[in-house]
């Protein structure tokens, strides 16, 4: 084995930061079953090897402790064969937080016997052999907990001689070479996503992408412009080849255009900018705005955020959006807003006074690349949104409810800013039906589909389609879900014919009075498009038995 992966963190952990060392989160085993623990079965039906157990409680038993999650559910439902890690000090949270047990002994021999096999602190490395003095647990408990993370060593080949485990003759050339920049390049190229391509210029042509003799001189601007944060995100290593939002656009541009840089503004200061005279003379202006890692993200590393890694709202910092009044109020030229973040903003702040949008994220070490990549037209925007990005942070339930009802686009139908999978592409695109799904028994493996793809615009490009399923109507079903999706690349002029297939088993529910998952007999409704809200064709299938 290669790499041993790991799935956390289990389980219903989003959320509240501030909290999550002592948090009770209250949900029923249909939300539970249907969303929280959706991935973790798809992962674990992978042989994912390593599952990290949260800091939370589930239904008031702690995730490293409880026997729902672990037992019933993980090991002996699920059949999970890897070995279970805690989250880091998640024991110590049990009897310090959450006070379900008495001490850090209880906790050990609770923690054993429950399947905790690896500790990310030093409590069990302590109290293992104190709470097996106290007769709290037995030799035997602790030999089946060692036994899987030796299984994981033996996989890795930790014991086996250099010479018989292919893995150890990757050298230092294996490491952050060409070839991986070229990986972070392409994943950031295709995460970004076009919000606004707005029209500009007396013939009224859209602005992106930029024909590069039209733009002699520019200004890269904003406090996120020269960031490292911006583009790395948390939970990253060092590279000293990160190409930031300026480098990327200034060499990307021919030697005879002058770029220039300005911070701009900072993260609190709603009056006082730079680079508003520099961007007046210039042909145009990219403003870098938005978060980073230092204001949204997980507690204690979020130092900045109001909400001790979370944020309160969704709002843009103010000074960010004055600063975007004032560029637009002192230049006529062209101006690009460029957002950097890890969640759903509210971007109508600035939308009215830019000519385009682009959400970056935290692209990675060649994100500058990435950006100018798509600025320039070296390659069409095609990242969707992974997110809904609300309309008001009203229309969102209360963050201390794991509920499902009314979050997500799978159970929210109010107007939103971009919906789910929405993304913007320099061509367009046209869609048939080749092939419709008709009636599907009980017993067939999947629904298959085939539709054809038409690049009908003026750009080489790749479309994401997007296949959403709308369920017969019985209670609490979702409102629809992305069941399956395919990026396809095509020459502007050109078509493709796709397959789309959706395992049936994709398709099951949670019955609450059986307390099994089930497929409802019924007709289902297809609905394919570029996001969750666009409907390109629409089709309909009956489940028989």
């Amino acid at each position: 084995m290669k790499a041993a992966a790991c799935a956390k963190h289990f389980a219903v952990h989003s959320g509240p930061e501030k909290n999550r060392h002592s948090i009770d989160v209250i949900v029923d085993e249909k939300d539970l079953r249907e969303t929280y623990l959706y991935a973790f079965k798809k992962l674990v039906d992978a042989k994912v090897e390593t599952v990290m157990c949260a800091y939370n409680r589930v239904n008031s038993e702690p995730c490293c402790t409880g026997k729902t999650l672990l037992k019933d559910i993980l090991r002996n439902e699920w059949k999970f064969g890897g070995h279970v890690v805690t989250d880091c000090w998640a024991l110590q949270d049990i009897y310090e937080s959450h006070k379900t047990l008495p001490n850090s002994v209880t906790v050990a021999a609770e923690a054993i016997k429950a399947g905790v096999n690896m500790d990310c602190s030093g409590l069990l490395q302590k109290d293992a052999i104190n709470a097996l003095n106290q007769k709290l647990i037995t030799q035997k408990d602790i030999d089946n907990a060692l036994a899987p993370t030796l299984r994981t060593q033996f996989k890795l080949g930790f014991y086996d001689k250099a010479e018989d485990n292919p893995y150890r003759k990757y050298g230092i050339d294996s490491i952050a070479n060409t070839y991986h920049r070229n990986l972070s390049r392409k994943m950031a190229e295709q995460s970004m996503v076009l919000l606004k391509n707005g029209e500009v210029g007396e013939k009224k042509t859209k602005l992106l992408p930029l024909k590069k003799e039209d733009y002699k001189s520019m200004v890269v601007v904003g406090p996120n412009a020269a960031s490292l944060d911006a583009l790395l995100g948390n939970y990253h290593g060092i590279t000293d080849k990160a190409v930031n939002f300026v480098e990327g656009i200034a060499g990307a541009v021919d030697p005879d255009t002058r770029v220039e840089y300005d911070m701009g503004c900072d993260f609190t200061d709603t009056k006082n900018f730079g680079g508003v005279w520099a961007a007046s003379m210039a042909d145009l202006t990219i403003a870098v705005i938005g978060f980073t890692p230092v204001y949204e993200g997980e507690e204690g590393d979020a130092f900045l955020a109001d909400g001790k890694g979370d944020r309160k709202n969704m709002d843009l910092p103010a000074s960010h959006i004055a600063y975007i009044k004032a560029l637009r109020k002192g230049t006529k030229s062209p101006l690009i807003a460029v957002v950097t973040g890890g969640s759903a903003v509210d971007i109508s702040a600035i939308e009215p006074y830019v000519d385009a949008i682009v959400f970056a994220w935290y692209p990675g070490e060649q994100g500058g690349t990435a950006l100018a990549n798509l600025l320039f037209g070296k390659v069409s925007p095609s990242g969707h949104l992974p997110v809904s990005f609300y309309k008001s942070f009203s229309d969102l339930p209360d963050y201390n409810s794991y509920a499902m009802a009314g979050r997500t686009y799978r159970y929210s139908d109010k107007e939103v800013q971009y919906p789910f999978g929405f993304g913007l592409s320099y061509s367009t695109f046209g869609y048939n039906w080749v092939r419709q799904p008709k009636r599907v028994t009980m017993s067939s493996d999947e629904i298959s589909m085939q539709i054809e793809i038409f690049n009908t615009g003026n750009y080489d490009a790749d479309e994401v389609a997007q296949v959403y399923v709308e369920y017969p109507n019985v209670d609490r079903m979702p409102l629809k879900e992305l069941k399956a999706f395919k990026r396809v690349s095509l020459v502007k002029g050109k078509s493709k014919t796709i397959t789309l297939q959706i395992p049936l088993e994709e398709l099951q529910k949670w019955d609450e009075t059986t307390k099994q998952f089930k497929i409802y007999e019924g007709n289902y409704t297809l609905k394919i498009g570029s996001n969750s809200r666009d409907t390109m064709l629409e089709g309909s299938f009956e489940i028989v038995k």
